[in-house]
């Protein structure tokens, strides 16, 4: 059983040599005994009173400042005369402690032995203060020490900074998070030690060792405790139940020592003196004279090296299975920088096609939402072209107003314009095509925006296909994103033609009879509407006023006087009366006739569209009398008086009817026409919109206002129809012109443009970073594998 004790311990001491000079103490976790202790607890003085020499540094503040690893390894006796200690190991005797065969390496300094035990010490102050510097800082980067020795048993312990509350001196403020969270990390793993040491001064309850032990092992499963300063205690007191499991219980126990003091350390108390002094104090002392052999650090280091055995026993088989979980993901990731053996000169041409293929493949599956590799945190390849097609090209095109950049001006200029010198019976449809045209091509630049945003798209999915194995060659990495860039880029230009296209295809041809086109008559059963629901907001608007002001004229006559809010109301109505009988007399067309006298002789009326919905025909009434100039209820067989003869009843113009050919008659007579007719058939929202209620701005007369409402909702019904067709065509005519066409010709491209034996060798040029990579992983999995094997030693 011993004999396979030292085979495990010789084992871990095999895998911990390997990890710590190769992979790193965090990529595998081997046992071993970690020191917990606050400062001043006596943790250095256990320690040396293990090995049995004086190698630690000692002072003020906190002295260990970095994590010291420490190897017992034991080895045989080379003395001849006393072959008896090759054979039977027993440490911290006095004749034990002489001799010449035991010595001390580090691992930063491999070809040197130390034989003084006091250069170890310097040694280790010089190392920590060249990694952790001068002052009192700690650092997580270990110091690696191996004894080898006849005189001691074979153990891993890590030493680890003392705990402390108030930072002294230059020690920085924040010294004990530091402290808490490195000795965090090592307990914290599952195959370490805790060596929980407290001094027996101080009531156990406040010891930080046990406390931070308790928070990763509850249980107390692989924590073990030792007792200090047992000497020290107050006559009369005893750690007896202490020690005895009572007090706090430890799956593994407590066990008392006793250090030297510090009057021993500054008088070079030989430890030899020091541990028989120990032995007598427990053999002699009333309360620990039944526990004496569980106490004392002779019995300390036979129960650390006989738990770490045990330990180690049952922590192997993990170990192994970790071993071969790191082994399998080291060779998937050295499978992904490739191999040596794949790069000989018959082999190139394969090789770059093969990395050709995957970067098509990728390239194709990136944009289908077939790769493995999709992200989960954002959108990306063909995801991201169906955001621009649904949200960033829908959107825009819905944010157009397709009548936002004509003015009341703008329309009736088109109007006028379109009509030449004749007078016009109906609403021209030139001036509807003039206008509809340039609003139509508010569509060219969202798309192509669109066009060009797929093609951003596109670029960076080609800059994404790389993988580990591609990367290893930069430059056909590169060249083969270059092939791609210069292949969408040919693309680009026919599909923006191509839609540039759609757009002048829409603007070529006017289709008013598409069968979601609004039309004519609709449009104008549309404004009447419209005109009729403001009438009657108006209507109720002024009923209410009018009840209003006879309220307050009953009022007024109780009291038997008018208030002067009687006397403005009067005024208003007043006012009104003849700006609403000028609206019924004023004439409907563009220009009134001008007799030779130069007097007007022939003044239209204006159609009474408030009565069409009441009367014969509705609308129907409404829309003809706006064309032909058809008064309700006057149907008169001849001329009225002052009405020429050839003038039509009800103020209509014969066709051969003169007008005023001036524009600025027209302004002349919106200077007289009553501003109210403007709010009459637009409605004050309207009016203050465009501009109407501005006395600097354009005077409409009432056929003007109708013709402009009705242009204006023409315009928005047809461009409603070609936003609708092109939203629907460009991103067909982008996915099939750009996408899709890349799709098919990536794979051809590349093979063509690279796929030549002048090219390979400078294809093939390996990154000097990812070779060491690669060589970096075939070292660690050798490692691994050497791991494994020393595992399989033992079990």
């Amino acid at each position: 059983m011993a004999g396979l004790g030292e085979a495990l311990l010789t084992t871990v001491n095999k895998l911990q040599d390997l990890v710590f000079n190769t992979i790193g103490n965090d990529s595998l976790d081997l046992p071993q005994i970690v020191v917990v202790g606050s400062q001043s607890s006596g943790k250095s003085s256990v320690l040396e009173n293990i090995v049995g020499r004086d190698f630690l540094p000692r002072g003020s503040g906190i002295v260990t400042r970095r994590p010291l690893i420490l190897q017992l390894i034991n080895v045989p006796s080379e003395r001849e005369d006393h072959p008896e200690d090759s054979e039977i190991h027993v440490p911290h005797t006095p004749a034990s402690v002489a001799g010449q065969d035991e010595f001390a390496e580090f691992n930063h300094l491999p070809s040197r032995r130390f034989y003084d035990f006091a250069e170890v010490r310097r040694e280790i102050e010089n190392e920590t203060s060249r990694i952790a510097g001068t002052n009192k800082g700690i650092n997580r980067q270990p110091i690696n020490l191996k004894i080898y020795s006849p005189h001691v048993l074979s153990l891993t312990l890590v030493d680890l900074p003392g705990l402390t509350k108030v930072p002294i001196g230059d020690q920085p403020t924040d010294i004990e998070k530091q402290t808490r969270g490195l000795i965090s990390e090592y307990i914290a793993k599952p195959n370490s030690i805790i060596l929980a040491v407290s001094p027996a001064n101080v009531d156990i309850v406040n010891s930080e060792a046990l406390k931070l032990a308790r928070w990763v092992d509850p249980t107390g499963k692989r924590t073990i405790g030792v007792l200090t300063k047992l000497d020290l205690m107050d006559h009369g007191t005893n750690a007896l139940d202490i020690l005895s499991g009572r007090v706090y219980p430890l799956k593994l126990g407590f066990i008392g020592v006793v250090n030297r003091s510090q009057q021993d350390i500054q008088t070079n108390k030989p430890l030899a003196e020091a541990l028989s002094a120990e032995r007598e104090f427990f053999r002699m002392h009333p309360a620990y004279r039944a526990i004496a052999p569980r106490c004392g650090t002779q019995f300390l280091a036979k129960t650390l090296n006989q738990t770490l055995m045990a330990h180690i026993r049952a922590r192997l088989p993990d170990i192994k299975a970790r071993l071969n979980t790191l082994m399998g993901q080291t060779q998937q990731e050295l499978a992904s920088y490739g191999t040596d053996g794949f790069t000989g000169k018959e082999h190139r041409g394969a090789l770059i096609l093969q990395l050709m293929t995957r970067f098509a493949t990728s390239f194709i599956s990136s944009i289908d939402g077939t790769s493995s590799e999709i992200s989960t945190k954002e959108l990306c390849g063909g995801a991201r072209i169906y955001y621009i097609f649904n949200s960033v090209f829908g959107n825009s095109l819905e944010t157009i107003d397709p009548t936002h950049n004509l003015s009341v001006l703008d329309i009736r200029t088109a109007i006028r314009n379109s009509t030449g010198p004749r007078p016009s019976l109906f609403v021209p449809e030139l001036a509807f095509d003039l206008l509809v045209k340039p609003q139509i091509k508010l569509l060219e630049g969202p798309s192509q925006r669109c066009v060009e945003l797929v093609y951003e798209e596109l670029i960076k999915i080609c800059h994404t296909c790389g993988s580990n194995e591609l990367s290893r060659y930069p430059r056909l990495q590169g060249k083969l994103i270059e092939v791609v860039s210069d292949l969408l880029r040919e693309r680009l230009g026919p599909s923006s033609s191509y839609v540039e296209s759609l757009i002048s295809i829409q603007r070529a041809y006017i289709n008013t009879n598409h069968p979601n086109f609004l039309g004519a008559a609709a449009a104008m059963s549309s404004v009447m509407q419209d005109k009729h629901e403001r009438e009657k907001k108006v209507a109720v608007a002024e009923e209410k006023r009018k009840r209003e002001a006879r309220r307050r004229k009953e009022l007024n006559g109780v009291n038997g006087a008018a208030t002067p809010e009687d006397e403005d109301d009067d005024e208003q109505q007043q006012s009104v009366v003849p700006i609403r009988a000028a609206a019924k007399t004023q004439g409907r067309s563009m220009s009134p006739a001008i007799g030779r006298d130069g007097h007007r002789i022939g003044q239209g009326h204006a159609a009474s569209l408030s009565g069409g919905g009441s009367g014969q025909g509705g609308g129907k009434d409404s829309f003809l009398n706006y064309f032909f100039g058809k008064e309700n209820g006057m149907a008169s067989s001849g001329p009225l008086p002052g009405q020429m003869p050839g003038m039509m009843p009800g103020g209509g113009r014969h066709v051969s009817q003169n007008y005023e050919p001036s524009i600025a008659a027209s302004f002349r007579r919106g200077d007289t026409r009553p501003a109210n007719l403007q709010t009459e058939y637009l409605g004050e929202e309207a009016v203050e919109d465009m501009g109407l209620d501005d006395p600097s701005g354009p005077a409409l007369t009432e056929r003007e206002q109708l013709e402009t409402e009705l242009i204006r909702r023409l315009i928005s019904s047809y461009f409603n129809i070609v936003r609708e067709t092109t939203a629907d065509q460009v991103p067909k005519a982008v996915m099939h012109l750009l996408v899709n066409w890349s799709k098919d010709s990536v794979q051809n491209r590349l093979v063509s443009e690279l796929y030549k034996e002048g090219l390979f060798d400078e294809l093939l040029y390996e990154d000097d970073a990812v070779r060491q990579e690669r060589e970096k992983c075939e070292k660690l999995l050798g490692t691994y594998r050497e791991a494994a094997r020393i595992i399989g030693e033992v079990l």
